[in-house]
């Protein structure tokens, strides 16, 4: 059945029905502000990814405070609100329903509900808000910030309450059978990146001939290895290169997933960019690069382009296959063996220093070997890669799905049948 509709007066929401209202958002919320000041509260909470979860008060990892005196005490029903960087598209879904009491830093808006406001409908309606970018000509600063008292003049549809419940349990179902699917796709990714890792750790440590005859190692991540291999330090297999740059090389940047390209070829934003490019080297295209901070995490490629890069990172040549000792090193990352090594202070970073690099025991199959060895982990890698792909990009379309299923119910696009 057609509904009579009318122009809401907001751009982006266009017609709703006729049925509907519209008012600023003041008129069913007022900001909470309920300091934790005696430091009492214990249940920790926090904004990830448009959920409110909770968080263990007594973790010694991250960057927590040293006390809790200064977060906001919040209720059931209360919605939460990140209110800076808005102009950053990664910091979407920023808002999230509390299912509980509970304390959040202060940095973000709480919203509590009026007597007669059914926040879970509004929640629905801020998200969708908050994926059509309404948020973003609010807010001023260096960091794009809103406060409470331009977030109340933000104009809100509100439908009868006994369709705001309708809808409610309606994208409750819904969203819960794709937040299902996703988690699916997600574990699935998660054991498709481990099979990845254990292959790799197989075959550089193993080789391609089940039946080659084994010795020990001496090198704990290692164990066992064929006994025609050989075993040598770093500073023998590696040479550090400090090439000159170029006029006009662009930046090179390796980033997690091993790859080493110019930042262009990926995105040109997220990054600090230095005023003065003080010790930057040139690299080419083949060299093996090993990011001095992020080493530990996989951040070791193959450079595919030419361009210049900063001092963290080291720029390697070899006599041996690059493609190889690459693989070798990011088994060591994948097995912590980086992090265990580190003398630091900083929580999941280690410093892969020259010197450190040039310490490490390398695992040497005859250079046939070596060069057959890649060639399988580049063949399975790219397989696995394609998988995973596969999936994010199913991942991708289902969260598309249910943002759209979320906008067309709470702007009453489309009305849920009883």
């Amino acid at each position: 059945m057609t509904r009579e509709m009318k122009n809401s007066g907001i751009s982006w929401v266009g017609d709703i029905p006729s049925t509907w209202d519209e008012h600023q958002l003041g008129m069913y919320f007022s900001e909470r502000i309920h300091p934790n000041s005696l430091n009492e509260e214990t249940n920790l909470l926090s904004l990830s990814y448009g959920k409110i979860v909770r968080k263990n008060i007594n973790s010694v990892g991250g960057l927590l405070p040293a006390s809790y005196a200064g977060y906001n005490i919040i209720e059931a029903n209360d919605i939460v609100i990140r209110p800076t960087d808005l102009q950053n598209d990664k910091k979407s879904l920023r808002t999230g329903l509390s299912k509980e009491h509970g304390i959040v830093t202060s940095a973000y808006i709480t919203l509590k509900p009026n007597k007669d406001t059914y926040s879970p409908y509004f929640h629905y309606l801020l998200h969708s808000y908050d994926i059509a970018k309404a948020f973003y000509n609010m807010g001023n600063g260096v960091r794009q910030g809103m406060n409470y008292s331009e977030l109340k003049k933000l104009l809100l549809i509100e439908p009868p309450l006994a369709e705001q419940r309708a809808i409610t349990a309606f994208l409750d179902t819904k969203c819960a059978e794709i937040d299902g699917l996703l988690a699916d796709l997600d574990a699935e990714i998660k054991t498709l990146t481990e099979y990845k890792k254990s292959i790799i750790a197989e075959t550089v440590t193993k080789g391609l001939n089940p039946n080659a005859k084994m010795k020990h190692s001496g090198i704990p991540w290692a164990n066992t290895i064929p006994a025609h291999w050989a075993i040598q330090r770093g500073k023998y297999t590696f040479k550090l290169l400090q090439r000159p740059v170029k006029e006009d090389d662009g930046v090179i940047t390796c980033f997690r997933d091993g790859e080493v390209t110019l930042r262009s070829n990926r995105r040109e934003d997220g990054f600090t960019m230095s005023a003065k490019e003080y010790g930057y080297q040139g690299i080419e295209p083949g060299d093996l690069v090993v990011h001095g901070m992020d080493g530990f995490a996989g951040s070791i490629g193959i450079s595919d382009s030419r361009g210049k890069g900063t001092p963290v990172l080291n720029v390697l040549d070899s006599g041996q296959n690059k493609r190889y000792l690459m693989y070798y090193l990011r088994n060591m990352a994948y097995g912590d063996v980086f992090l265990a090594l580190s003398t630091g202070i900083r929580v999941r970073s280690c410093d892969l220093s020259w010197k450190k690099l040039g310490e490490i025991r390398i695992v040497l199959p005859p250079i046939e070997e070596q060069e057959a060895i890649a060639n399988y982990l580049d063949e399975k890698c790219a397989a696995i890669e394609q998988f995973i792909s596969d999936k994010l990009t199913q991942i991708e379309t289902l969260k598309a799905y249910k943002s759209s299923l979320i906008y067309e119910y709470v702007t009453g696009k489309k009305q849920v049948i009883s």
